[in-house]
């Protein structure tokens, strides 16, 4: 399970040093292959190559004359990129992902069970601020998720 939020940087080809915390689980699950995708945020979508397929096989099942559905497959499924952690836990992200997500020097990985959000440091903090005033203002929450507001 990946969790937790760490800044990171990217160097001048776009390189990402993937935190040495998950560099065994990483090792372990998916021997370093990995799949970086777009999503509706704005940021990338990192996951473990055995995780990426269960999810693009649920993508690839959903019915094509489906609008929305088309739409995902044609995000998620048409930028998902293949990466490979090289020998000092590294891998480099694609030109076109990196103008998608906006990502510069400055970035942060969010940790989400079995994927990663890789976001420019400073869209996440902004966001993320959205969201924690939003739910400020949210009190028509199910009781399910009431005890687990921030």
């Amino acid at each position: 399970m990946f969790r937790g939020a760490t800044k990171v940087t990217l160097d001048d080809k776009g390189r990402m040093a993937l935190p040495t915390r998950y560099r065994a689980a990483i090792a372990e699950r998916c021997e370093g292959h990995l799949i970086v995708t777009v999503d509706r945020d704005q940021c990338l979508l990192v996951y473990p190559l055995p995780d990426w397929e269960q999810i693009e096989r649920k993508l690839m099942s959903l019915p094509s004359l489906h609008a929305q559905a088309r739409r995902l497959q044609r995000l998620m499924v048409g930028h998902a990129t293949d990466l490979e952690l090289d020998g000092h836990g590294r891998f480099l992200l694609p030109p076109e992902l990196r103008e998608f997500a906006a990502l510069t020097r400055h970035a942060m990985l969010v940790g989400q069970g079995n994927r990663f959000e890789l976001w420019d440091e400073a869209r996440w903090n902004e966001r993320r601020d959205a969201w924690l005033a939003h739910e400020e203002a949210v009190t028509d929450l199910p009781a399910e998720l009431d005890s687990l507001s921030l």
